[in-house]
């Protein structure tokens, strides 16, 4: 068979379309794009609609709808109704209970819709929701369905019949089965398929409250105590009356189960592949002589469509009870759903009766809604039927009383159908819930009535509305027939879809994770996530951290019991672990029940004791996922023994051994290597006979013991160890096993490290209906993208980047067009700093963080569907292979709960390095002068801004030169130090550094010079009080330091030599509290200390002066005789502390900086240092001018040189140049 995409509308006869009332109704491919059908309706109805009559019962895809042709008319919502006949109708639910699907945005454009699971119809009719109203548009469509012929073999079934499919040879033994079967039935219970063997296996497919259970046995083992049964379960409200599609697949012990679009997977218990039954197969129920029907299940009453058991069709088999009828005859309920918010009917009641009779049937899940309200005869008072907290309220209004409020039923908001059936009359009301006679809910207070004219049910204006669904609505003994009735325009309805129940359970299959408890209303839900250790709309989130190394950097630094949950949001329970933190790690400890030890005796190699070890709190797979996460982990294992062999060393079979992670057995014991079959005694030499590798195995007739740490973390953590030498006279062991001990997580510290643009790929993400993904970055870099996961034509996909230096971007297309959420930082995010990002999204939301700042969030509308279905491998790094690729670090990703390895994917080469290491780790030229090293990953800069120098690399001295009489003076505070802020100074050392703007017990200096005159004051530095600092060139040329901290001055001499000789020379002053250390040029430092009884700290600095001290006031003898004329020469890379004068002066990035200069201060390098040639990142390079192959031939001095557009070459070849000019110049 093809493909089911045959076009069906466009063959049809104009007698097959039937519409509410048209405007033009044209049938002709000509008038349409793609074999469209045109129609256009009138939009002023209450409810408009198009009907299409195929002829026959096809198997529908999909739909495809257009606007009419060159106009302004196109539907932009509608929902769909099918059946098999026109006057009963079941509608499209997508995915998510949403019976909305989108239409058209122009007239020219075809919109498809493919349903997510098939259906087979005979009738289409399609209500317009919504449609363009601009330019005086209408409501017009082109249509078309999609699909193929559909044979339909159909058997009604009363409850007092069943078909008996006989098994080929009388018996059937199947490894794989395929079965098929469409039903629809108005009862919730009923049994479908069953079929027994004698060897204990079974098949049944049975109905109960609404919902499709199947039993699956494949056979039970008495030996190993192994029920084989298992039971799936899948739909809900199953008893609408609609077709409802059930198909079965078995291939062994794998199981899937689908109901209409839901599939249920599950794997048989038991170790047995094949399905063993005997003589025959129940359709419909059982009815044998003694057994009318299965104890627990009534027979099916219904129809069933299409039973296909392996490739055979039982209906249509010649071989059944002729009594059965081969046509579904349906009971026409004509229910209406009442699905808007202010949707109400009103019908016509006989006026002034003294006698009430109301009854009609309801299904919804709202807690409350208005029933039905009339209002009584001549002024008498109202009556309400109301529902509220699953509850019927009955209550009834009288002129000048207090009104009369009674209550009865409950839990009638399940979904399920209930049947209200009201009497009253004077001073007597009778309410009966689903016609239970023996306790129905009376009245007897006082009261009159007299029937009004008319009865609104679903709602009144200013009354809270109901919504579900309603049917069976008799009036004083009669049913309404609501066709007649609105024909006749004797009743008024609004927001009233008629003919179906649009009813649909939201919370099945439970959208709420870990076993979150599902409410829901007529159109969304809510989770409960109390007690599961979850939180989040859907209960997706964990509450925990995945491990106490989590708790211990979240700032937990006490030792205790706390819960974790190592794999986040996986499907692995939360438990409870011991945690002893300590300053650098923190431990986890499980305990489990053979901590104190176990006797052994009497068993054998070939009847070995085995000893399971049963972990406290946690099942066997969430220890072994912390044991996954952990850095480290060791075990404590000890067998103390008299006259039992262990291992059996050297040589032997071993006695003894213990199973680890995934059932695999070691027979290495604690305390040496792994997979050695050794003890620890022979890893030290301490074994008691150095013939056996275990003190053990010597087997002596004392106790002794094997003992020691197992401590490789992937064999851990330890399941169960086996003892098989007791059994001899005398022979006893005593086994025992530490508790689980691990710390560290791996994850947290998974770092790389992306240098050049590319990317890292994974296994395609799956995350199903939600996802959260989290993880640490760091960069310089504005822009880039973290991850993507998309399918082959981008129309699926889910992104994270950072767009600016403030905004991360969650981008994703998951169902409904193209979504962004972004979050707006109020700091940059390229700051080179940690940070964590976390990011959500469900059917309820998306949403992103970082830090601890507040959630971004883009909540969905109700009803929404996520479908994340990825195809392409998930990329870490960029988008789209190499667009907008990420340069930084990434650590710590994980992906619903599960660590990704980044450094598994490390590749130098590729530009993807293990940790957190740049360019700046192996720079090709270093930061100069104290400059810092930004990190860019790819490339690197030099920040020189707390430095005295300039360029790429910090290395471009600024200097100048000084003329007799010429001087620099800079500000360093305009005012003095508040007393308040020296208390505080004085009180919190580190005070200072937020109240003073620099360190007051600390000094850093440092400059070059080159001069011929002297004397001179090289650099002087004021206070507000009588503290400075001082270098002094004297008249001999020797340089001297001059500390004045308080009363007393320090003189110190920085050099013997003499200065002034026109070389430059540098000069480097440390001081940190009482300590001063002296450099000049690259001799040995000189150490200085201040004595105790003098103060140590530089109070309140005013100004530096640089050529000749120009300060106001009393100025020290020594100074005063050396500042005359004034410095003359050249000064360069002057830094007191993150002060830089000349910078500050030659390279002001201020508009007003605080220097003050006066006489000929001109720039110069002073010759202090020589140039630094390197690399030069292409982004900086004012040479570059893009990327290519580049040659351009010099004749230069009949030689040819070659330049090249890779800038290390140009440079080298530049350098190469000046030293070739130079030797022809010599």
């Amino acid at each position: 068979a093809g493909e089911c995409v045959d076009p069906l509308v466009s063959g049809l006869y104009a007698s097959s379309f039937l519409a509410s009332s048209r405007y033009n109704f044209l049938y002709s491919a000509n008038f349409s794009f793609h074999n469209l059908m045109k129609f256009t309706l009138d939009s002023f109805l209450i409810q408009p609609w198009l009907q299409v009559d195929l002829g026959r019962k096809y198997r529908l895809v999909a739909i495809a709808t257009q606007g009419t042709f060159n106009s302004y008319d196109w539907v932009t919502k509608y929902t769909l109704l099918y059946g098999d006949r026109p006057d009963s109708w079941t509608p499209y639910i997508m995915k998510g209970g949403n019976s909305t699907m989108p239409g058209n945005w122009n007239y020219y454009q075809v919109k498809r819709n493919v349903f997510h699971y098939a259906f087979t119809a005979k009738h289409i009719r399609l209500l317009p929701l919504a449609w363009n109203t601009e330019n005086g548009g209408k409501i017009g469509v082109r249509l078309e369905l999609f699909g193929c012929s559909y044979d339909s073999y159909v058997l009604q079934y009363n409850g007092d019949d069943s078909v008996v499919y006989m098994y080929p040879e009388k018996r059937s033994r199947t490894l794989h089965d395929h079965i098929a079967i469409n039903f629809k039935t108005l009862e919730q219970d009923g049994l479908l398929l069953h079929s027994e063997g004698i060897q204990g296996d079974l098949f049944t497919l049975e109905l109960k409250k609404g919902r499709l259970y199947l039993h699956i046995s494949l056979g039970s083992s008495v030996i190993h105590k192994v029920n084989g049964r298992t039971t799936l379960t899948a739909g809900s409200l199953l008893d609408n009356l609609h077709w409802h599609y059930v198909t079965i697949k078995r291939y062994g012990r794998q199981v899937n189960f689908t109901v209409d679009s839901q599939t249920v997977t599950a794997i048989c218990n038991g170790d047995f592949t094949h399905l063993d039954l005997d003589a025959q197969m129940y359709v419909g129920g059982v009815i044998e002589q003694n057994l009318p029907h299965l104890p627990t299940t009534p027979n099916f009453r219904g129809c069933l469509e299409n039973v296909f058991i392996n490739g055979i069709n039982i209906i249509d088999k010649p071989n059944h009870n002729q009594n059965m009828h081969f046509a579904c005859r349906d009971i026409l309920l004509k229910p209406m759903t009442f699905a808007g918010p202010n949707n109400y009917l009103q019908v016509p009641g006989f006026f002034r009766r003294p006698r009430m009779f109301v009854k009609f049937k309801f299904r919804s899940w709202d807690y409350t809604g208005l029933l039905m309200f009339t209002r009584f005869a001549d002024d008498l008072g109202a009556l309400e039927l109301g529902l509220s907290e699953g509850q019927i309220n009955v209550t009834i209004f009288q002129p000048g009383k207090k009104k009369l409020q009674f209550a009865a039923g409950y839990r009638l908001n399940d979904g399920y159908w209930h049947t209200v059936d009201l009497a009253a009359r004077d001073n007597l009301l009778t309410l009966t819930i689903d016609e239970e006679e023996g306790s129905p809910l009376k009245i007897t207070n006082p009261f009159t009535m007299r029937t009004g004219d008319r009865y609104f049910f679903g709602g009144v204006t200013k009354l809270n509305h109901f919504h579900g669904c309603m049917q069976h609505i008799f009036i004083d003994n009669e049913q309404l027939d609501i066709d007649i009735i609105l024909q006749r325009q004797w009743g008024r309805y609004a927001e009233l879809l008629l003919g179906t129940c649009g009813i649909t359970d939201r919370c099945t299959p439970n959208p709420c994770e870990h076993e979150g408890r599902c409410i829901q209303s007529w159109d969304d839900f809510i989770c409960l996530c109390e007690n599961t250790g979850y939180k989040g709309e859907v209960c997706h989130m964990s509450v925990y951290k995945e491990s106490c190394e989590a708790y211990r950097l979240s700032g937990k630094y006490w030792s205790g019991n706390y819960t974790i949950d190592p794999d986040l949001s996986g499907p692995l329970k939360p438990f409870e672990v011991y945690c002893k933190m300590k300053s650098y790690k923190a431990w986890t400890v499980i305990m489990h029940d053979r901590v104190e030890g176990t006797k052994v005796s009497g068993s054998s190699i070939d009847r070995p004791y085995i000893v399971d070890v049963n972990y406290w709190n946690a099942s066997w797979d969430e220890v072994t996922a912390l044991a996954n996460i952990s850095m480290y982990c060791e075990q404590w294992i000890d067998y103390s023994c008299y006259k039992s062999r262990l291992l059996n060393t050297p040589n032997g079979r071993p006695f003894g051994y213990w199973i680890g992670r995934n059932n695999e057995t070691h027979y290495y014991w604690g305390g040496t290597f792994r997979e050695v079959q050794k003890c620890g005694c022979s890893i030290n030499q301490t074994c008691i006979d150095p013939k056996f590798q275990c003190n053990c195995d010597a087997d002596y007739r004392q106790w002794y013991s094997d003992k020691g740490y197992l401590d490789f973390r992937d064999h851990l953590p330890v399941r169960r160890v086996v003892v098989g030498d007791t059994n001899r006279t005398g022979s006893q062991a005593h086994i025992t096993v530490g508790p689980l001990r691990c710390h560290g997580d791996k994850n947290i510290w998974n770092t790389i490290a992306f240098t050049k643009p590319t990317y890292i790929t994974f296994p395609t993400f799956r995350p199903g209906s939600s996802a959260d993904i989290s993880f640490h970055f760091k960069t310089y870099r504005d822009h880039g993208v973290f991850l993507e996961n998309s399918d082959d034509q981008l129309r699926n996909f889910i992104r994270i980047e950072l767009n600016t230096t403030h905004n991360l971007v969650f981008v994703f297309m998951v169902g409904d067009g193209i979504i962004n959420v972004t979050l707006r930082s109020p700091v940059p995010l390229n700051d080179n700093e940690w940070h964590f990002v976390q990011a959500e999204i469900n059917v309820k939301l998306a949403r992103i963080k970082v830090d601890y700042q507040p959630w971004a969030v883009r909540r969905f509308p109700a009803q929404t569907f996520v479908t994340m279905t990825f195809t392409h491998p998930l990329l870490v790094g960029s988008a789209n292979r190499t667009l907008r690729p990420f340069l930084g670090c990434l650590r710590g990703l994980r992906m619903n709960g599960v660590p990704i390895d980044l450094e598994g994917k490390v590749n130098e080469e590729q530009g993807i390095r293990r940790n957190c290491t740049g360019q700046c780790l192996n720079a090709t030229i270093p930061c100069r002068n104290s400059g810092q090293c930004i990190e860019g990953y790819a490339s690197y800069t030099c920040d020189c801004n707390n430095t005295a120098f300039d360029g790429f690399y910090c290395h471009k001295d600024i200097g100048a030169y000084f003329e007799i009489g010429s001087w620099l003076k800079y500000n360093i505070r305009k005012k003095p130090v508040s007393d308040e802020a020296a208390w505080a100074n004085w009180i919190d050392p580190h005070y200072d550094n937020f109240s003073l703007g620099y360190n007051d017990t600390a000094d850093d200096i440092e400059f070059s010079f080159s001069t011929v005159h002297t004397p001179a004051v090289l650099l002087y530095i004021s206070s507000f009080v009588q503290d400075y600092i001082a270098v002094i060139l004297r008249t001999d040329g020797r340089r001297n330091l001059r500390y004045k901290l308080g009363l007393i001055t320090h003189k110190y001499q920085l050099t013997g030599r003499n200065l002034a000789d026109g070389f430059p020379h540098y000069v480097n002053i440390t001081r940190h509290n009482r300590t001063i250390k002296t450099q000049v040029d690259y001799m040995e430092p000189i150490v200085e200390k201040i004595t105790l009884v003098e103060d140590a700290r530089f109070d309140s600095p005013k100004s530096m002066f640089l050529g000749r001290v120009m300060e106001v006031g009393d100025i020290d003898y020594e100074i005063q005789r050396h500042n005359a004329p004034g410095f003359i020469g050249c000064i360069s890379g002057v830094r007191y502390n993150v002060y830089a004068p000349l910078k500050a002066f030659f390279r002001p990035n201020e508009t007003e900086p605080p220097v003050t200069t006066q006489g000929y201060v001109s720039e110069s390098i002073c010759g202090a240092f020589p140039p630094v040639l390197g690399y030069v990142p292409w982004e900086v390079d004012p040479w570059f001018t893009g990327i290519g192959e580049f040659i351009h031939i010099l004749h230069f001095n009949e030689r040819n040189i070659i330049f090249s557009s890779s800038t290390q070459l140009f440079i080298f070849c530049l350098q190469s140049i000046f030293i070739s000019t130079m030797t022809l110049r010599k």
